[in-house]
């Protein structure tokens, strides 16, 4: 092959490598172009701005409100007191002055103990005590003629002997006084009462029924009005507690209750006390509640759930929950709208929601303007068209907004 022969075959395949490589660089080029373009054409955004229009959204203001989300406790209402009825001497029941279940009153009669026996020992004691006393006086005017007599008629021992019999009459009285309280204490005991206010339980005893301190207790009383409320508090909560008890900045706590059907108990408690040491196995520490009880509501040995909150909470911007959107990183943030129309994406730090509302605490001021509807169709800086919300948007989570997201 000849050098001119060979320099016309290079060339030929020069220009078609070439050739093929501008025809893969415009394909390329070309692919490129059309993927960019239907994103364009995929970003309402874009096509908005595209257009030369607006956004259609729904805005609200952030609003100062009070964050008052209340930590709930699994608790437990106890009687504030209970007695168990124990007779103090034994007899058998006369009467029972009562109803099983009854609410009673402090020093009213409950039982009535056969009280003949107490009453004749009670007579007798009396009895005793004033043969006592005339002995005594008797034995005094003895001793006081003893005194005044001459002495030449009468020898010391016989003046000893006088005086003597004298103090042993005194003795005599107190003691049958003594002897006496005991027999009216016996008798008084034939009459249970009840030592505190609240319900009365079952009876153990029947009219008929023979009873005695060693056969136990009559009938158990529960106080029921007011009534206490426990429930544990961690050590790291209890330390924080007392340490702002300590410098003066300890918050005011609203102490209230869920039954156990699930309704709201519409009184407030108020702290009574807490334990005097902290549980080992759980470490944590009981705290003690009153709550008023007339309805009787509340019963003994029961589970509520306690919520406590502060009687005055502190306040933060806060934004209806839609007004949020999720940005990278695990984050949150919402569209902003500012005063040439168009929107600002900023992230901002909240609280848990309460109430409809969270709380911001960084990054958003009380009176900005968010976006609660049509935040799918925002990018920064998009112009906006702004409609009113409709009725109760800004705070109803489960509304459907009338702007198409």
């Amino acid at each position: 092959m000849n050098e001119n022969n060979g320099s016309a075959i290079g060339s030929t395949i020069g220009a078609l490598v070439l050739a093929a490589v501008c025809a893969a660089g415009g394909w390329i080029g070309c692919g490129m172009w059309m993927r960019a373009a239907k994103a364009k054409a995929g970003n309402p955004a874009m096509k908005a701005m595209a257009a030369g229009g607006a956004v259609t959204v729904a805005v609200t203001n952030a609003e100062m409100r009070a964050y008052n989300l209340p930590e709930r406790f699994v608790a437990h209402a106890e009687a504030v007191q209970e007695v168990d009825l124990l007779p103090q001497i034994d007899g058998y029941v006369k009467e029972i002055k009562f109803k099983e279940g009854d609410v009673v009153k402090a020093g009213q009669t409950l039982y009535v103990i056969d009280d003949e026996r107490y009453l004749a020992v009670a007579n007798q004691r009396k009895a005793d005590l004033a043969a006592a006393e005339a002995e005594a006086r008797r034995a005094v005017r003895y001793y006081e003629r003893m005194q005044k007599a001459d002495e030449r008629g009468i020898t010391q021992l016989e003046r000893d002997n006088a005086e003597a019999a004298a103090e042993k009459a005194k003795a005599s009285v107190l003691q049958a006084k003594a002897n006496l309280v005991v027999a009216e204490y016996d008798l008084n005991k034939t009459t249970v009462v009840a030592p505190i206010s609240g319900q009365i339980g079952k009876s153990s005893a029947h009219v008929g029924d023979y009873v005695a301190p060693s056969k136990g207790a009559l009938a158990k009383i529960v106080q029921i009005d007011p009534i206490r409320v426990s429930f544990p508090l961690t050590d790291r909560a209890y330390i924080a507690w007392r340490q702002e008890q300590r410098s003066g900045s300890a918050k005011q706590f609203r102490m209230r209750l869920i039954l156990p059907d699930g309704s709201d108990y519409d009184r407030e408690g108020a702290w009574d006390f807490d334990d005097n040491q902290m549980s080992r196995e759980t470490a944590s520490i009981m705290m003690r509640l009153k709550f008023p009880n007339p309805e009787r509501l509340l019963i003994p040995n029961s589970y509520v759930t306690l919520l406590t909150d502060f009687q005055d909470p502190p306040k933060f911007p806060s934004v209806p929950q839609q007004a949020l959107i999720d940005l990278p990183g695990g984050n949150q943030g919402v569209w902003v709208l500012k005063d040439d129309m168009t929107v600002e994406q900023r992230p901002v730090e909240t609280k848990e929601a309460f109430a409809g509302w969270t709380p911001v605490v960084n990054g958003l001021e009380a009176g900005e303007r968010v976006v609660i509807s049509g935040v799918a169709k925002l990018g920064p800086g998009v112009k906006v068209s702004v409609v009113q919300p409709t009725s109760n948007d800004d705070i109803n989570a489960n509304h459907k907004s009338p702007i198409e997201e």
